[in-house]
């Protein structure tokens, strides 16, 4: 399948040297009706613009015998009972080192309230597409915008997924700023997932060897935001990919996903799929903690493939620091984890350039974090 699309981009490239992409991507966001609105239409062959210039085998995934699994950390009891809290301690230690994601079960948000997020983002997705577009916005000063691909304008190519994103702490949106068929349980997801979120960076900490508060003290992760990501049934999925290789500009993410698949992890030059486990969380660690930590835990590339069948329905709830006044505060490894043995790996730097860094690049499938290496 690799080499069909590779051949079919080399043989698109060389017999239209007059193809316009700036035009293809300017007219597709006029519309304001994203990859959806494509579909709507009647498209059924992959528009240019969304064909992937590094094809790679993206309809294979690491073997079904594999015995390489996303590790899963149950989280039952862990504040009532002290051995079972060392053992889930150890279990994300060597998680956050050598995988960078982790699955958590018995996480204490219910069952429901992920179901009816799912449901929520959906609904949004799947209403008319006049109602979509009133919210449809590249202004990234709007605390709540519907679009498709974030860096659309920048990146070679697009990817086949649409997303409705909240910018919720520390200055959330007013509630009537939320479309109304998802409205509720955003707020109510949102309060639970950033509770859990606090839990998590505690769990990092003493994982760390650091005080449980250490991380949460910082600050640096203040700020929250959820991208609410619809990947359509794709019609041509060999050309293209839901989600490039990337890593996340964040501290911590954690991620909702429904039970379709798709999200698929690198790890030991392998891309392994994160298998759906209904009533889980899929945890990751972002670029900036594996700065802060000094390669103790890492942030690892990532990718979404495209499909026939959908849509697939995903939500990452992003813990960043968002305030302006944060962005010029200065990160670099976290100084008690250092040592004549464990020099540090990254020059001092400051919020604002990591950012600056990740974003002018796009999704080019490098880490931002290599600027920063010594």
């Amino acid at each position: 399948m690799a080499a069909k699309a590779s051949n079919l981009l080399e043989s698109e490239t060389g017999k239209d040297s007059t193809y316009d992409r700036i035009a293809e991507v300017k007219a597709f966001d006029e519309t304001k009706l994203g990859v959806k609105g494509l579909l709507e239409s009647g498209v059924t062959k992959m528009p240019r613009m969304f064909y992937s210039t590094k094809v790679e085998d993206h309809t294979q995934t690491s073997p079904c015998d594999s015995k390489l699994r996303v590790p899963i950390i149950d989280l039952q009891d862990i504040d009532t009972n002290s051995s079972l809290r060392v053992e889930a301690l150890d279990k994300i230690r060597s998680a956050c080192k050598e995988w960078g994601f982790f699955q958590v079960v018995n996480h204490g948000i219910g069952v429901e309230v992920l179901d009816e997020m799912i449901c929520g983002i959906r609904r949004f997705h799947e209403q008319d597409g006049e109602v979509r577009k009133r919210f449809y916005c590249r202004d990234l000063n709007k605390k709540v915008r519907y679009f498709s691909n974030g860096t659309l304008f920048k990146d070679p190519a697009a990817n086949w997924r649409d997303t409705i994103s909240f910018f919720l702490t520390p200055d959330p949106p007013m509630p009537e700023e939320i479309p109304a068929v998802c409205r509720d349980i955003v707020i109510e997801y949102s309060e639970k997932v950033r509770a859990l979120g606090f839990t998590i960076f505690e769990l990092f900490s003493e994982a760390l060897g650091l005080h449980s508060s250490y991380l949460n003290e910082l600050e640096s992760a203040d700020g929250q935001f959820l991208l609410c990501h619809y990947y359509p049934p794709c019609p041509e999925p060999e050309l293209t990919m839901g989600a490039s290789k990337h890593t996340d500009n964040s501290f911590l993410t954690i991620l909702l996903q429904d039970q379709m698949g798709g999200l698929q992890v690198l790890h030991e030059n392998k891309w392994i799929d994160v298998h759906p486990v209904h009533g889980s969380l899929v945890v990751n660690i972002g670029d900036f903690l594996q700065l802060l930590t000094n390669d103790k835990f890492v942030s690892v590339y990532h990718r979404v493939l495209s499909r026939h069948t959908g849509p697939r329905i995903s939500v990452a709830s992003f813990f960043v620091n968002s305030t302006p006044q944060g962005s010029s505060k200065v990160v670099g490894p976290i100084k008690e984890l250092l040592s004549e043995d464990n020099p540090p790996l990254y020059r001092d730097t400051t919020v604002k350039d990591v950012k600056a860094h990740y974003f002018e690049k796009g999704l080019d499938g490098n880490s931002s974090l290599h600027s920063f290496r010594l």
